[in-house]
């Protein structure tokens, strides 16, 4: 059986990322892709590496059909959320990869972004992260695409939270990420001569992502009966890639600890979540996460070290932004509410090298 969807807003990086994956997809029938700035385009014009695979051209959102089982929603932070009013009645399924409806807390959206446009739909939206929220996700109408650097440093954190293993209001996360991150959109932070050969700390301090990493982890901390209140610091920086993510999360051990109590806090949380791999391996040159390892790919690789001289545990995260960061977690969460395995149409491994 297939199901017909529809992309709204299908001409950014996010928005080609995922249709590349709907496009080979077994189950998936892309009925429409939409781009006001490119009405009328052909896709390959703007995504070559899709030449032979579609024939579609971008049409107006204004002519977007509902009969659909899906809608996908790529468009910016601020602009998601009123097609997600005016279409919800409808029935149809959303995925709105925006932040729109990521952040449960009217007040904290506003903090970081601005006044929601309809708060009242904020109770209905589940956080489109599959290793939290899977049974959640099934039933959900609506789903609201994870911020990548938040992926990359809940999936690295959430084990050791819910275990109990950190002291949780003093996390720091220092992150590293490609200028595919940027968007589409010129911008002379992404301009080539800027970019390149620099590390840049763009956001060293309130980075809207915090807000959903605090929601998270603080959510598995209360359910694990934690009194502590999880504090994350969160300091980005722009690289030389145009791929991927790197998080190193720095936090304070609860108590003494061995690495089998962080293997067994791992494996244990990440028990049936197949994107998950844990990475470990003294003996070869690839014995902690790295983004070239994953590029292209829904996993997310998690890595660890305790530091035999002070008290604190240093987590590792890698992932593709693109991908694990926003494209792969909404198929996923695609497959789950249409009853599908969590892996189909995603289970690929990397290049290497690459």
């Amino acid at each position: 059986m297939s199901y017909k969807i529809s992309i709204v807003g299908a001409s950014g990086y996010t928005g080609g990322e995922l249709l590349r994956w709907a496009l080979i997809h077994p189950q998936m029938e892309v009925a429409q892709v939409t781009s006001e700035r490119f009405a009328g385009t052909q896709v390959t014009k703007l995504n070559p590496n899709l030449r032979g695979f579609t024939q579609a051209e971008f049409t107006s959102v204004k002519t977007l059909n509902t009969d659909i089982d899906t809608l996908f929603l790529c468009l910016p932070h601020k602009v998601s959320a009123p097609f997600v009013k005016q279409y919800i009645d409808t029935g149809v399924k959303i995925i709105d990869l925006s932040a729109d409806f990521r952040i449960h807390n009217p007040q904290t959206y506003e903090h970081y972004y601005q006044p929601h446009p309809c708060p009242e739909l904020l109770p209905r939206a589940v956080y489109g992260l599959p290793e939290l929220h899977r049974e959640q996700i099934k039933r959900a109408q609506l789903v609201a695409g994870v911020g990548c650097l938040a992926s990359s440093v809940i999936l690295a954190t959430a084990p050791l939270v819910k275990a109990g293993l950190i002291d949780p209001s003093r996390i720091i996360a220092d992150s590293k990420i490609g200028s595919s991150a940027g968007g589409a959109a010129f911008d002379i932070s992404t301009h080539h001569p800027e970019r390149q050969g620099t590390v840049r700390a763009y956001k060293p301090t309130g980075h809207r992502h915090t807000a959903e990493i605090e929601q998270e982890l603080n959510a598995i901390a209360q359910a694990a009966n934690h009194q502590a209140i999880v504090s994350v610091g969160l300091s980005p920086h722009a690289v030389e890639m145009v791929r991927g993510i790197f998080s190193t999360i720095h936090a304070p051990v609860s108590r003494p600890l061995t690495d089998l109590d962080v293997w067994k806090a791992y494996r244990s949380f990440y028990s049936g979540s197949p994107f998950v791999r844990l990475v470990k391996d003294k003996g070869t040159l690839y014995r902690y996460p790295e983004p070239k390892e994953v590029i292209g790919t829904n996993f997310c690789d998690i890595g660890f070290e305790l530091d035999a001289d002070r008290p604190r545990l240093v987590a590792m995260s890698a992932i593709d932004n693109l991908m694990r960061g926003s494209a792969g977690p909404a198929i996923a969460c695609f497959n789950l509410m249409h009853n599908l395995d969590e892996k189909t149409g995603l289970w690929v491994p990397g290049y290497h090298p690459i």
